[in-house]
């Protein structure tokens, strides 16, 4: 890879933080909500308290200078303190973020691992009863929302069945065998819904990247040339087709870091996308502010680490 290019982009990533962060700052600084609406209500604080506490919490201050002692803060690895809670906001995403990556992570994990071998055997066996059935079930997941596959699996597998649990138990933690076994349950139905629905968009598209390099002529000579089907699958047409599938994950691998929101709700899982929900809803701006600029890191980041991706794949790629 060029080192040139690399700096370049490098270079170029704290500007483009800088310029998101501001524009995060100033949406939810100028966002309708008090994050002391609670408290209205409250006969027992006075307004002079409560401008007591936004004058020691800063929110009388100018939005700039609010912006430059958050944004100081940050670079020092502070990220403030929750209005409502009064917890340090990194202590919050800290104890949120383990259950995220073990349901998220994981079932993000799963769906590559599922999608790319079978988005490649549906495009080899384009047009056989293969390709159908398999395009036939990724158009019913990606079809339907998780708000649903949800419902529908914890009426089935918790209600009726009486299978697996339907509420995750934040509190359970893992010491032996019968709690591993405990925890691999509870985690079953969250992770399938988000693997069924994710594995399903990064099928399709494998399909698609595999389909549009079936028809190129390096493949059709090296056919000629009498290589094994494997070997022309796996060295030319994967490293050439994985190129945009490459790009889709690189964008959708930081949502692992924010949780998914919907399937957290369904689930009750005590992750990131749930913790980002409440926040929301009583105007925690703290909280939200550090989760937003957070994704907006790591899609910085993994979009830079798939520019090296691709030269890896693909040497002939150039960098300028």
């Amino acid at each position: 890879m060029n080192v040139a290019y690399f700096l370049r982009r490098l270079g170029a990533a704290p500007p483009t933080l800088v310029a998101i962060s501001v524009v995060i700052f100033a949406i939810l600084a100028l966002a309708p909500g008090d994050p002391f609406g609670e408290f209205a209500t409250n006969g027992a604080l006075s307004p002079e308290v409560r401008d007591r506490l936004r004058e020691s919490l800063g929110l009388n201050d100018p939005l700039p200078v609010r912006y430059l002692k958050w944004a100081t803060a940050f670079l020092r690895g502070d990220m403030g303190y929750s209005f409502v809670s009064r917890v340090p906001v990194a202590e919050l995403i800290a104890q949120r973020l383990p259950a995220t990556l073990a349901v998220v992570g994981i079932a993000y994990g799963l769906s590559v691992a599922i999608a790319v071998p079978l988005g490649t055997l549906s495009a080899l066996k384009r047009h056989t009863w293969i390709d159908r059935a398999i395009t036939t079930i990724s158009f019913i997941g990606f079809s339907l929302p998780t708000f649903f596959t949800g419902i529908l699996a914890i009426l089935l597998f918790s209600v009726k069945l009486r299978w697996l649990p339907f509420i995750y138990d934040s509190t359970l933690e893992v010491r032996d065998l019968g709690s591993l076994w405990a925890q691999i349950r509870q985690s079953i139905l969250p992770i399938g819904v988000l693997t069924a629905f994710q594995c399903a968009s990064l099928l399709r598209f494998t399909r698609a990247a595999v389909l549009e390099q079936l028809s190129r002529d390096y493949v059709r000579t090296a056919r000629a040339k009498g290589l094994l089907p494997w070997t022309i699958v796996n060295r030319h047409i994967l490293r050439n087709a994985l190129i945009p599938v490459v790009t889709l994950v690189a964008l959708d691998v930081p949502t692992v870091l924010t949780g998914a929101l919907v399937t957290e709700q369904v689930f009750r899982v005590p992750g990131i996308g749930s913790l980002l929900i409440d926040s929301i809803q009583r105007s925690d701006t703290p909280v939200v502010m550090a989760i937003a600029f957070i994704y907006a890191i790591a899609i910085v980041l993994f979009n830079l680490l798939a520019d090296l991706v691709y030269g890896w794949l693909d040497p002939r790629v150039q960098y300028r």
